[in-house]
């Protein structure tokens, strides 16, 4: 099932709940009972409620939008390392030169093909990438510079490979979802509480205040839904993409995601 089709089905069923509940207990209630006066510590309590799990929602989307907008940093300056690795052998003679750029293509192609794949399923990395990664860099580092532009790239090559695996490293870090169960716990408790104070204020089965209870419902349940989404990075439906890695590695057969 497609997750936008599950944001559907959860946010018409959050409205179905409201007015259904609201529907029964108007009948229970009857004719008889004078629903018209709420008490003004209801009305207080209530609006305390909304702004204490507002405050809530707003960091935890806080949060995930800034987990993944570092877990995009990171990829990007993954990939930039990389690629600077791959430009600056350009001063080594062509035997090493196109062993340091094959090696750096395989790492780029079994990141993008193979580990993207395992890492949204697993949550995490796997250990060939890191394998593959170490391998330019012993490479590169084993080998001591013949000339003065090889002296000058060296260092530059070698830092440049510690940055990718430093990212390569927070990548691992931010694969799976971020946020604590007893987070969660709480956004969902707050969220059965906060929909449930509609209640408490004695709403009646007039369509204006269907519909407002209603869309308040649908939005608590498009906000859970929201958070969800960005808590996992790398693996739903607007997580971060490998398109660092094809832009910057064009001229390798990536697929994209």
């Amino acid at each position: 099932m497609s997750e936008w089709v599950a944001l559907a089905i959860a946010m018409a069923a959050a409205c179905a709940v409201v007015v259904a509940v609201v529907l029964l207990r108007h009948r229970k209630v009857g004719v008889g009972k004078n629903v018209d006066e709420t008490p003004d510590v209801i009305e207080y309590i209530t609006m305390m409620i909304g702004v204490v799990y507002a405050i809530v929602l707003g960091l935890a989307i806080a949060g995930v939008w800034e987990a993944r907008g570092a877990a995009q940093d990171d990829l990007f300056r993954e990939a930039q390392s990389m690629r600077e690795v791959s430009d600056r052998a350009v001063v080594y003679p062509a035997e090493f030169r196109d062993q340091v750029r094959a090696d750096v293509d395989a790492y780029i192609t079994y990141v993008v093909n193979t580990e993207w794949d395992y890492m949204a399923k697993n949550g995490e990395i796997s250990e060939k990438g890191g394998q593959l990664l170490d391998k330019i860099q012993n490479e590169v580092a084993t080998r001591a510079p013949a000339s003065d532009l090889e002296s000058q790239a060296y260092q530059p090559m070698l830092d440049r490979i510690s940055q990718a695996s430093d990212a390569r490293n927070q990548r691992g870090q931010n694969a799976g979802p971020t946020m604590p169960g007893v987070v969660w716990f709480g956004l969902i408790a707050g969220a059965v509480i906060t929909v449930g104070m509609l209640f408490a204020l004695q709403i009646r089965r007039t369509p204006r205040e269907l519909i407002l209870a209603g869309c308040f419902s649908a939005l608590i349940a498009f906000l859970l839904f929201m958070i969800w989404d960005f808590d996992d990075p790398f693996a739903r439906s607007v997580s971060v993409t490998t398109q660092p890695f094809l832009d910057l590695f064009p001229s390798l057969n990536l697929k994209g995601s």
